[in-house]
């Protein structure tokens, strides 16, 4: 018999939101995983309130959300809580009931200079690394290292000349000459560089290319360090983009390696200072040598030591180093970061890491599920 077609809805539901979602919907091992490392942050996030006034917003609800913001692609904060309005899932996972009313969009900007910080996310990345069912996952040993650019919120317009002071690029000569937002600039043989030149939107922001034959963007430079077992981010920064910034920032998160372990990096890395600063500390380079031949037909010298060069450990990191590309796609094709939505080097580097934890929570409900029964002993 054919069902009769209802617009009105029932009146009352005795269905918890709980039992509405699946057992198996990888967001639950997500959100456990979310819940045990927001956890971990809970004095952190006690510092940042008073002990008076009215309650604010629970700032791991704001955290739930933003991640949910990155793992669904979702383009704009208004758009987020547009869909917590109506869908069951993001309420159950940011922790709303089906009655609560959902925080105002306003809600994120308000709280991006307390709560959605670097120091924050750098936390809740630590904090996921330090859960006890990941820990196995992590590789104590072996590691990569390698940046992207991170397209900033600036079009090159804004990239005008500095003034006599060289202070503020607005009271310079780069003006365009006539009214409006979208007056002509004629950019043709005009030489622009960072040292005469400064974007108006985005003080931060950096002419770059990333190599010979590829156009200079306005933009940022993200930093990952890859442990080479199951491809987790360990470590995650964002700087200005520079062409020594790549090099100096794997130094930097190199010096939490133990004695004895290995990075992979690619021939952009084969300097050597930087190469030489692994030695010292007693880690492997296992960096791809960059056999560049310049116009009069010499190849350029290589720092990496030919024993290392011709070991087997040195063939599988080149190998697995490319592991690293997978989660900077993620988080440009699905996080939303091919160009940065905020504006400064302290907000990019927060919403940088923040992306990075997001793509280690996709991969872990894969990664901690059994692959298969125990077989007994006999």
């Amino acid at each position: 018999m054919r069902g009769e077609d209802r617009t009105s809805g029932a009146l009352f539901s005795y269905v918890d939101i709980e039992a509405r979602i699946p057992a198996k919907h990888p967001l639950r091992t997500m959100r456990r995983l979310t819940n045990a490392a927001l956890a971990d942050l809970d004095l952190a996030f006690a510092a940042l309130y008073q002990g008076i006034g009215r309650p604010s917003i629970a700032p791991e609800r704001l955290l739930r959300a933003a991640l949910l913001q990155l793992l669904y692609s979702i383009r704009s904060e208004r758009q987020l809580v547009e869909r917590l309005e109506f869908d069951m899932l993001f309420r159950w996972f940011v922790g709303l009931s089906i009655d609560e009313t959902v925080f105002d969009a306003s809600t994120f900007s308000k709280n991006r200079d307390r709560l959605l910080t670097h120091e924050i996310a750098q936390g809740f990345l630590s904090s996921l690394l330090g859960l006890e069912e990941v820990k196995g996952l992590l590789s104590g040993e072996h590691f990569s290292v390698d940046g992207t650019m991170l397209k900033a919120w600036a079009s090159m317009k804004s990239f005008r000349p500095k003034s006599s002071s060289g202070e503020d690029p607005g009271n310079g000569s780069g003006e365009p000459p006539s009214p409006g937002r979208n007056g002509e600039v004629d950019f043709r043989k005009t030489k622009r560089s960072n040292a005469t030149h400064a974007s108006t939107t985005d003080k931060d922001a950096r002419l770059y290319r990333k190599g010979d034959g590829q156009e200079s963007r306005l933009c940022y430079l993200g930093h990952a360090l890859m442990e080479n077992r199951n491809g987790l981010v360990a470590a995650a920064e964002a700087t200005l983009a520079t062409g020594t910034a790549e090099r100096e920032a794997a130094a930097r998160m190199s010096e939490r390696l133990p004695k004895g372990a290995t990075l992979g990096a690619d021939k952009g890395y084969d300097a050597e200072v930087f190469v030489e600063g692994l030695k010292a500390r007693g880690i492997a380079p296992h960096v791809a040598i960059n056999g560049t031949v310049s116009k009069h037909g010499k190849r350029r010298k290589t720092a990496v030591p030919p024993e290392v060069a011709a070991s087997l450990g040195y063939a599988i990191s080149l190998r697995l180093r490319k592991r690293i590309e997978e989660g900077f796609g993620w988080m440009k094709t699905v996080g939303g970061l091919t160009q940065v939505k905020v504006r400064g080097l302290d907000k990019v580097r927060a919403a940088f890491v923040f992306a990075m934890a997001a793509y280690n929570i996709v991969r872990l409900p894969k990664l901690l599920a059994p692959t298969g029964e125990v077989c007994p002993a006999t």
